[in-house]
């Protein structure tokens, strides 16, 4: 009999959670040897069982989801993740599997195609639950930012914190619960953002939410004039 496959999930909904593992509990293939609320704890998780794949809501609460993609691969490149998300925007989207992640399930699909989806990743294949194939996916992830609606490459001079930093400023969090959120000083996140503002060419924070909207990393409609 083969060995398990070993999945971690990585969500602060503890009854999203629940769901997960309910329906991962359906295949007798696979274990669920772990789960975490935030970012940091899943991050440890990661190093500590060494999972085959990594169930992943990019929401968290302390972490920038996509920054984390980048970490757990840095841990292992031979871990496989699968985002479940809200965020349905193309650009988004993109951006998660340009990160590394190998699946992108919209999480009101999850109950019909979650095992389907983890089945895809583990074998080695990319996995949506959209009308864009995995031909598609392929061909988007290879093409220049500017020809997936991704522009502005000063994105990638950004250093790791500054860009949680600008996500959670781009969608309207003020200095102080930045400072909270990231557990730092009020005047370390003005110093970011001094930072991003100088690197990005940006003048305000309607400038900010914009640019971050068109990478995807925010919802349009999280900003308004």
């Amino acid at each position: 009999m083969s060995q398990k496959k070993r999945i971690l999930i990585i969500d602060d909904h503890p009854l999203f959670r629940e769901g997960l593992k309910t329906i991962v509990g359906h295949n007798p293939r696979y274990e669920i040897v772990g789960e975490a609320g935030t970012g940091s704890q899943g991050l440890q998780m990661v190093k500590e069982f060494k999972p085959d794949l990594v169930l992943l809501d990019v929401g968290l609460p302390d972490v920038r989801g996509l920054v984390l993609i980048g970490d757990i691969l840095r841990c292992s490149s031979k871990i496989r993740i699968m985002v479940v998300s809200m965020h349905s925007k193309i650009d988004y989207i993109v951006k998660a599997f340009q990160s590394g992640a190998m699946g992108y399930l919209i999480k009101e699909s999850a109950a019909d195609l979650l095992l389907e989806g983890i089945e895809y990743v583990l074998k080695g294949h990319y996995f949506m639950d959209t009308s864009v194939s995995h031909q598609v996916v392929k061909k988007l992830i290879g093409l220049p930012e500017k020809q997936v609606a991704i522009s502005g490459t000063g994105y990638d001079l950004l250093t790791a914190r500054e860009q949680e930093v600008m996500g959670l400023l781009a969608e309207g969090l003020s200095t102080a619960q930045v400072a909270d959120k990231l557990f730092i000083s009020p005047k370390t996140v003005e110093n970011h953002r001094h930072s991003i503002m100088k690197k990005l060419d940006l003048h305000s924070t309607i400038e900010l939410a914009r640019y971050a909207a068109k990478l995807g990393l925010i919802d349009v409609d999280l900003w308004k004039e």
